[in-house]
């Protein structure tokens, strides 16, 4: 049933009404049988509205052709990839003598923010059918790479973090992988290999080549803006949405993947306004499909380089190239530490892992796994991996299971068959050969030690704010946390008159929200408020800037 609705959602047909209305944006075609509109793999193509004929909507993925949908008169065409600018994932062919009109992304884009019901109707079906290609057979982009490759590891998290479709095709547990390599005229010495369709894309490639030639990272339109927000975690995606549905020049320059820390929460159940809870790679893309339908525009992977401050304008540098801005938001956010064990460093991704999330549990599905940490990331992460996973075993440094946990996950655990909590317990040692096979845990205040066999620990200690990019006129405290508001006052880099707001670095425009900065509290909910309350004290940065200005 549910799928039946999500269908009727994915594919409604348009009235009168609506057909008036974008056709008023529209440029007519008309078409032969058997051609193409766009092919899967364009980067420019058009939404459209069937007038006449038909339309087919066809995949490649796994090599075949496969039928997706056919439009027929007042259906339309197009997914979530007109808003988010990234290439086609399928193609469209036309079925008979074929008479459509086609309206550019920029213009679908105007017409969901100015038409508010046609728009919910565009976007609620972009969305569903970009969720029905997903659960089918659809295939998408094909990883063809051993698990316990490092690079393979890192292009699946890298997929998955931006919300690519793909599929993982492990040569250690798939018999027909040297065919299908041979196939393509490659061998396993290519591997790790991504491959579209009939066609082999790149071999072993890194993470900025994967992502200008699959349409992730995209150029930008414009060099300078009212807001620049460095970082697409929680506060940030939040800020985005704000500015630039109010109307500011917005852009989120992100060194990995929009989603930030969140993003590879399992399942997140304490934020508002979804009792079943959501997982945080969900909650990322929903705001950011949200933030790119205002208008927000997106750079990643781009890590920042530096910053320069010229009078009253911020230049952010990254990739050998700058963008200027009246106003920055510092959004980076904070990353787990490390464990200090010996040989840790040997076990980076095949089997020390700072994420539990569908990719990493494919590693170890069926097989004890440690965790090491105390807060809500690490109790979300043991319940999700204790769903596939035979035993969790939960080590704490501290004797108490609720000093830094919420008293629901805490419950959970307890109450778990399959979970064991160690208290006063590290690890002091690491086993394998190629990767992770056992790790030597220690009761540091009993002296007692034992050996468990398992393929992943999964990592939740601490929080080192991500600030090593910021310069000398951001002042951050001993541990790197950027200083807001009363704190960067007295400042010697502070050169107005007035008082910081509350959010507001030691450099007059410059602001910081989220986990990054000193004094926030580390939840998702506080995050994204910040992120809001950020754009208030931008807006009121400009309205000062104009008076004096004027």
């Amino acid at each position: 049933m549910a799928d039946l609705d999500l269908h009727k959602v994915a594919f409604p047909t348009l009235d009168d009404a609506h057909v008036a209305t974008l056709a008023k944006f529209g440029t007519r075609r008309v078409l032969r049988d058997g051609e193409h509109l766009f092919k899967a793999g364009d980067r420019t193509y058009k939404f459209f509205v069937v007038e006449r004929g038909a339309v087919e909507i066809v995949e490649h993925s796994s090599g075949e052709t496969k039928k997706v949908a056919l439009h027929e008169r007042h259906a339309f065409g197009g997914d979530v990839s007109l808003v988010t600018g990234r290439p086609a994932l399928v193609s469209a062919v036309a079925r008979g003598d074929t008479e459509v009109f086609e309206i550019s992304p920029g213009d679908i884009r105007h017409i969901m923010g100015e038409r508010p019901a046609l728009g919910e109707l565009l976007f609620r079906a972009f969305i569903a059918r970009r969720e029905l290609l997903v659960a089918s057979e659809f295939q998408g982009l094909r990883v063809i790479g051993a698990g316990s490759s490092r690079d393979t590891l890192s292009i699946r998290n890298f997929l998955a973090r931006n919300q690519v479709p793909f599929t993982w095709i492990d040569p250690e547990h798939d018999p027909q992988v040297s065919a299908l390599l041979h196939s393509f005229g490659l061998t396993e010495a290519d591997m790790p290999v991504v491959v579209f369709g009939p066609e082999p894309l790149l071999r072993n490639p890194s993470t900025r080549e994967l992502a200008d030639l699959i349409g992730v990272r995209r150029p930008l339109t414009q060099r300078s803006y009212d807001l620049v927000i460095v970082g697409g975690g929680p506060a940030g995606l939040a800020a985005a949405v704000y500015a630039s549905s109010e109307g500011l020049a917005t852009v989120v320059i992100d060194a990995c993947a929009p989603g930030g820390q969140a993003g590879t929460s399992s399942k997140i159940e304490n934020y508002l306004g979804f009792p079943t809870g959501i997982s945080g790679a969900e909650l990322a893309n929903r705001a950011i499909l949200q933030a790119q339908k205002f208008g927000t525009q997106f750079s990643s992977p781009s890590p920042v380089a530096r910053l320069e401050f010229e009078k009253d304008t911020t230049l952010v540098w990254f990739d050998g190239e700058h963008v200027s801005t009246r106003c920055l938001l510092i959004a980076t956010g904070a990353e787990y530490r490390k464990l200090e064990v010996p040989q840790r460093e040997q076990f980076e991704g095949l089997g020390v892992y700072y994420g539990a999330t569908p990719t990493e549990l494919q590693l170890c599905h069926g097989a004890e796994v440690i965790v090491v940490g105390g807060g809500n990331s690490a109790g979300q992460a043991v319940m999700f991996l204790s769903e596939e996973t035979l035993r969790v075993y939960l080590l704490l440094r501290g004797g108490e299971l609720r000093k830094g946990m919420s008293s629901y996950l805490a419950d959970r655990i307890e109450s778990a068959d399959n979970i064991e909590v160690l208290v006063d317990t590290e690890i002091s040692r690491m086993i394998g050969e190629q990767r992770l096979e056992a790790v030597e845990i220690k009761n540091y205040r009993t002296g007692e030690t034992r050996t468990v066999p398992t393929p992943a620990v999964f990592t939740f200690i601490g929080a080192i704010p991500c600030t090593n990019w910021l310069p000398v006129e951001i002042e951050t405290d001993s541990k790197g946390f950027v200083k807001t508001g009363p704190l960067v006052s007295a400042s010697p880099h502070w050169t107005a008159e007035r008082e910081p707001f509350f959010l507001e670095a030691s450099r007059p425009g410059v602001f910081a929200a989220g986990d990054v900065r000193l004094g926030s509290t580390k939840r998702v909910a506080s995050a994204v408020g910040e992120g809001a309350m950020a754009v208030q004290f931008v807006h009121e940065y400009l309205r000062l800037m104009g008076m004096r200005g004027a």
